[in-house]
């Protein structure tokens, strides 16, 4: 066990009273440094090139950063579970969470070619360029982009051996353990899933909605709410109705979320969200986004929105991302998305409530969904 609840900044709340949903956020990290430092130290023990190209590298990643949400829904399943006291194995589950998440940005990145994460060169990039500084040098053979995605791979499996190894820590610690262990290892597989799928209709030029939502759901509707909201419940043993709730309110915030992330992908400002806007349209990404703009432009006869959202658009003369986002708006999908999140956010919440929640914890998801998706849910003022 890591001992007492950690110290942290941030306003401080009652010694008697269970952390916040932001509280528990602000302890993790707290609980994740230490857990950086004993992982590195462990690196350290056994070579000293391993640590300071990868390990440090894997470290300083974490580090960096992101929302930090799936702790957030953890505490959230936990709470509307009845949990209480010792908040120990729930922020070593959110850091586990943050361990896993950062194997999956580095690999996905290495499938998608991108260049930057989190404000920064993406692990390939990075290894890439460190490789290009040794050939300088003499040091180096070989290309430096086979170099920078053959390490990049390492690194991910890295942060994937680091995240199971703290789950694994935690569910023998925890009489709950097995159920706990169940939904980790359901979320890995569903990953994985989600992951494949989504390069195998990149690469098959597919444009259907049900296989758009089928990626959307198992790629991150349940991996990014749904599974963390159950594995906060699973530390509290909590019963089938309560999970079954949770499971049905993460995939609606999920899906939302996932909506979200879709049009920021399209049209969001790279300073902002730390990765470039038109990654997704380049690589003509398969979202429900791109489904139902494909659908609307055949059923209008926009034969330009069609034309430029077609799969081999990119070999068309004047194919450019600006055509893609114009068609997007023309056709009506970016409203569509719009509308389809708030709805999905509310019945996020009409699902939580139906865990029997305290009112508390009911605000404190609607928050996160809030977060997520970027809208307040209608459902939310009844909540204040």
């Amino acid at each position: 066990m890591l001992g007492p609840r950690p110290t942290v900044a941030g306003p401080a709340e009652p010694d008697d009273a269970p952390l916040t949903a932001p509280g528990a956020t602000r302890a993790m990290e707290a609980v994740l440094e230490r857990v950086l430092e004993a992982r590195l130290r462990q690196a350290r023990d056994t070579d000293a090139v391993f640590t300071h190209d990868m390990a440090e590298r894997v470290a300083a990643f974490v580090r960096r950063g992101g929302k930090r949400l799936r702790t957030a829904f953890v505490w959230c399943g936990w709470r509307a579970a009845g949990g209480s006291g010792d908040p120990d194995a729930v922020l070593r589950t959110g850091v586990a969470l943050e361990l896993l998440q950062a194997c999956a940005l580095i690999h996905d990145d290495v499938m998608d070619g991108s260049p930057l994460r989190r404000g920064g060169p993406a692990m390939h990039v990075d290894f890439a360029h460190g490789h290009r500084a040794g050939r300088t040098n003499g040091r180096a053979n070989g290309t430096a982009e086979a170099f920078g995605t053959s390490a990049a791979v390492l690194a991910g499996d890295l942060a994937l051996a680091w995240a199971d190894d703290l789950l694994t820590e935690t569910a023998l610690a925890s009489p709950y353990g097995p159920r706990l262990y169940e939904e980790w290892r359901a979320m890995r597989t569903e990953m994985v899933a989600g992951q494949y799928r989504d390069l195998r209709a990149q690469a098959g030029g597919s444009s259907g909605a049900e296989e758009a939502l089928t990626i959307a759901v198992l790629k991150s509707a349940r991996y990014t709410v749904a599974r963390p909201l159950a594995l906060g419940a699973s530390l509290a043993g909590a019963d089938a109705r309560t999970l079954g709730a949770l499971r049905a309110a993460g995939r609606c915030a999920g899906l939302a979320f996932q909506l979200r992330d879709d049009l920021l992908g399209a049209f969001g400002d790279p300073a902002l969200t730390g990765k470039p806007a038109d990654e997704d349209l380049r690589s003509r990404k398969l979202t429900p986004m791109l489904a139902v703009a494909v659908r609307l432009a055949e059923a209008g006869g926009d034969q330009d929105a069609a034309a430029a959202l077609a799969p081999d658009a990119d070999a068309l003369p004047g194919h450019t991302v600006e055509r893609m986002r114009a068609a997007l708006e023309r056709t009506g999908a970016r409203a569509e998305m719009e509308s389809r999140i708030a709805d999905l956010a509310a019945a996020g919440l009409r699902r939580f409530e139906a865990t029997g929640a305290a009112p508390a914890v009911q605000r404190e998801f609607a928050a996160l969904v809030e977060r997520a998706s970027g809208v307040a849910p209608q459902h939310a003022r009844e909540l204040v």
